[in-house]
């Protein structure tokens, strides 16, 4: 995966300056273990590739890194996801509102999430992107992994226009995969 973030960087950078600018460094192996031990969450190698690359934008940077989403520290994230389990069996009355091994890594600051899911929830494939749409009932499966989202994400920034409002990326092949919560 290491390539394609190199080669993300290189485009965020000459098409999106000042939002590079805006980006945080990433994190060292010390710091993600820390984080991993606090929120009892083993993260996998791609996902901590992609923060090690950049650990989210800064917070006062409200521009969407993908589909109407920012980029979220990996704190954050884990905050978010542990926040969300707890409300599971209260909030989250119905089954597969919201698992435990869902990662929120991208949000829109209205309450809905693209999650990195850990354990493969709908059809057994760990790595999987999720959406979480908090007044909404469907959690479509976007990407079968994170390394294909971010190559897809490289491919839109090859042809961008600065002039569009954010980079969405959809319909990669096979995808979304329907789910609806009942």
């Amino acid at each position: 995966m290491a390539p394609i973030l190199v080669t993300l960087d290189q485009l965020i950078l000459s098409k999106r300056t000042e939002y590079h600018a805006n980006l945080r460094p990433g994190l060292d192996e010390a710091s993600i273990q820390a984080l991993e031990e606090k929120y009892g969450f083993s993260l996998p190698d791609d996902l901590k590739e992609l923060y090690k690359w950049h650990d989210g934008q800064q917070d006062n940077n409200y521009e969407a890194f993908v589909n109407n989403s920012t980029f979220l520290p990996l704190a954050h994230a884990l905050d978010s996801a542990a926040e969300f389990t707890a409300m599971i069996g209260s909030d989250f009355e119905l089954p597969d509102m919201w698992h435990e091994t869902w990662i929120p890594i991208f949000g829109n600051g209205g309450g809905d999430f693209i999650c990195y899911d850990l354990a493969g929830s709908f059809d057994g494939q760990p790595g999987q992107l999720i959406e979480y749409w908090h007044a909404d009932n469907d959690r479509n499966i976007i990407a079968g992994d994170l390394n294909s989202f971010l190559q897809a994400l490289v491919n839109l920034y090859e042809m961008y226009d600065p002039a569009d409002e954010y980079v969405q990326i959809e319909d990669l092949p096979g995808y979304p995969v329907r789910h609806i919560v009942q």
